[in-house]
Parts: C-alpha cells; sequence; structure tokens
C-alpha cells in the first residue's frame, strides 16, 4: 500500500493540554504549526460492497468494532485538495444558490481550510483488517484517518 503525508496546516488553537500559570497568561499559546496525518486505511467500492480497508498494523485496534452499529470515519477530501479551494471561507450550502450563503464552518461544504471529512457509517461486518459499512459519500481510493465510535 502506498504510503503519503497529508501535511496539515493548524488553523486550531487545541486547548486541551495542561499549561502553566506563565503560559496561561500568554495570550499566543505555543503550539504546532504544522501536522504530520499517516492514513490508517482506504476506502474501497467493488461490486455494490462498500468497505474500510486498514493497514494489517491497525488491525489490533479493531477489536469490539463488530459490535457497534455505526462508526464515524474521519476522511480526507483528497480530491479537492487546492490551495484556491482552501480559500473559499463562504458557500451557499448544497452548492444551490437559493441557499443563503454561510460559513464553511456552518456547513459540510467540502471546501475548507483543512479537508478533513467525517462521515457516520454503518457497520455491517469486521474481518480481519476490513469493516465492511453500509456506505460513505468518500470516493473509492479515499485516505482514512481515522475511525470513533
Amino acid at each position: 500500500m502506498q504510503r503519503f503525508i497529508l501535511a496539515i496546516v493548524a488553523v486550531l488553537v487545541l486547548g486541551i493540554y495542561p499549561i502553566s500559570p506563565a503560559q496561561a497568561a500568554d495570550p499566543q499559546p505555543q503550539v504546532a504549526k504544522e501536522f504530520t496525518v499517516y492514513p490508517i486505511g482506504y476506502v474501497r467500492k467493488a461490486e455494490g460492497r462498500t468497505t474500510i480497508v486498514l493497514d494489517k498494523k491497525y488491525q489490533p485496534a479493531l477489536l469490539g468494532v463488530d459490535k457497534l452499529e455505526n462508526i464515524l470515519v474521519f476522511w480526507w477530501f483528497d480530491r479537492n485538495d487546492t490551495p484556491e479551494k482552501r480559500s473559499i471561507l463562504q458557500v451557499h450550502p448544497g452548492g444551490n444558490p437559493k441557499n443563503p450563503i454561510r460559513g464553511v464552518f456552518a456547513t459540510h461544504s467540502p471546501v475548507r481550510p483543512n479537508l478533513i471529512a467525517i462521515t457516520r457509517c454503518k457497520v455491517l461486518s469486521v474481518k480481519e483488517n476490513v469493516i465492511e459499512i453500509e456506505s460513505i459519500d468518500a470516493f473509492a481510493d479515499t485516505a482514512v484517518l481515522d475511525i470513533k465510535n
């Protein structure tokens, strides 16, 4: 499986780390400016089936997923990754000009500063490193970044 690196420029300040009093007084917290994310697997679509095929090394992390009804799949809008599209901050929801314009953070728009997508997927089965799901709004061969309950 081909590995590739997805560099994500951070635009959010994650206030989840313990900080010292000196850091609390600093209005500009010292956070990473760039993150590297590695795909854990890929979306596959064939013969009417939709699956997420994980790298074999992540198979132990699937323990218990077969007992879940749904999972949240975090994936990368890879076919939408251009500087122009990342700079669009307001859209008509659904691409319909009849819908009032909104900020991308208030929509499901695929154009956004960081191209992280989330889809709730119904789990049909889990076999080895493959999760069969009912559907996902990602293209075949899209990189999967994470899975959560």
